[in-house]
């Protein structure tokens, strides 16, 4: 057990607690005028997704192969219960209500869609031709993110799509069914725009042009790049944020968590939350690497590219590059189910880490498939 625990990617974990560290801090900030203890509830859930973390380490992340299935189907029927009985929560009914706590399911389908890709993928390399498995991957995750956009719920159905396409490149796919695979996904693109709510629409309008509507869909976005402007080299300091102190800046502790801790902690905070989240991903690229099964390799790559969509989307949207819609910045945003979901995720990683055949060299690359 000892010499296991000595086995941990100990720079994983350090990246992981620096940036639950910062995100206490500002939730610490932030409770001092609110009506909730975010700081408190936050950190609930940190001893709990850190138990779940060392817990699914020191498991073998082997036997999780063999419930992909049963997991898989579970979700979707909770995800089918969330749209018969959920609880709405800013124009979203994605969540269970168990009294003085919500459960967001849509974190847990993006877990069991990585598991079960990276079981279904590995499973069907030599049981189906390239394309056939291409197709039915791409149909059995297709209902999970139907589900999910009829919540509705963009931007979560986002990372699940990116998920699906990232695992799928890092099988190995020839040239043709790339070129294939891109012509559809810029059709289902633009024809999207005309299945998307009101709001959606408006979301993108505003993210092109939210001066149009200062008071309106654009404030959010406008109050964001104020807090993340005003914050200079050294911030404002924590808890002296007028923008969040104040109440301007709208989901300040979630979607904007960013802008808060820029506009308090300035440049230097803001390349510190960078330099975290790069290290991040390159410890999961690494862990890729150095995977002694396909079923860790891709793993590794799907949790990759989860943490990159969402990492991407939501700085983005705190400086104004991206449309808001409403995702989670990984270990940064106040709440349980995305903070459980992602350190069960890091827990993951540890276990693939500890069962590699080596940790001094790599054994592959992620641009090239160990299922070739």
């Amino acid at each position: 057990m000892l010499r296991t625990f000595f086995k941990f990617d100990w720079v994983l974990m350090a990246a992981v607690a620096l940036l639950l560290g910062v995100s206490l801090l500002a939730l610490y900030s932030l409770s001092t005028v609110a009506s909730v203890d975010y700081f408190f509830k936050q950190s609930i859930f940190a001893v709990l997704g850190l138990i779940g973390m060392i817990f699914i380490a020191f498991s073998d992340y082997r036997h999780i192969e063999k419930y992909s299935t049963a997991l898989y189907f579970i979700t979707l029927l909770i995800l089918v219960g969330v749209l018969l009985f959920g609880t709405t929560i800013r124009g979203t009914a994605g969540w269970i209500s168990f009294g003085f706590f919500q459960v967001q399911p849509v974190e847990i389908a993006k877990v069991t869609l990585i598991i079960f890709l990276a079981s279904f993928i590995s499973k069907k390399k030599s049981e189906l031709s390239e394309w056939s498995r291409v197709i039915a991957s791409l149909i059995l995750s297709s209902i999970l993110i139907f589900l999910v956009l009829k919540q509705p719920d963009l931007g979560s159905s986002l990372v699940l799509t990116v998920i699906w396409g990232g695992m799928i490149l890092a099988s190995g796919l020839r040239l043709k069914h790339l070129i294939v695979l891109g012509l559809l996904g810029g059709i289902l693109i633009a024809g999207s725009w005309f299945v998307l709510e009101d709001y959606q629409k408006n979301r993108i309008n505003t993210f092109i042009h939210p001066e149009l509507d200062p008071q309106g869909s654009g404030y959010n976005v406008l109050q964001a790049i104020v807090a993340v402007g005003s914050g200079g080299l050294t911030g404002k300091g924590v808890g002296h944020g007028s923008q969040s102190q104040l109440n301007f800046l709208p989901e300040k502790h979630t979607d904007f968590i960013f802008a808060v801790i820029t506009e308090e902690l300035g440049l230097i905070g803001a390349f510190l939350i960078l330099a975290l989240y790069l290290v991040l991903l390159y410890r999961i690229k690494r862990i890729g690497e150095i995977a002694s099964d396909n079923f860790g390799y891709l793993l590794a790559v799907g949790i990759l590219v989860m943490f990159f969509a969402q990492i991407t989307v939501n700085l983005g949207m705190n400086i104004g590059l991206l449309p808001v819609t409403g995702l989670p910045a990984p270990l940064l945003s106040y709440g349980g189910s995305s903070l459980l979901s992602v350190l069960c995720t890091v827990g993951l990683l540890l276990s693939v880490y500890q069962r590699a055949k080596s940790v001094d060299g790599p054994r592959i690359s992620l641009e090239k498939s160990m299922l070739d």
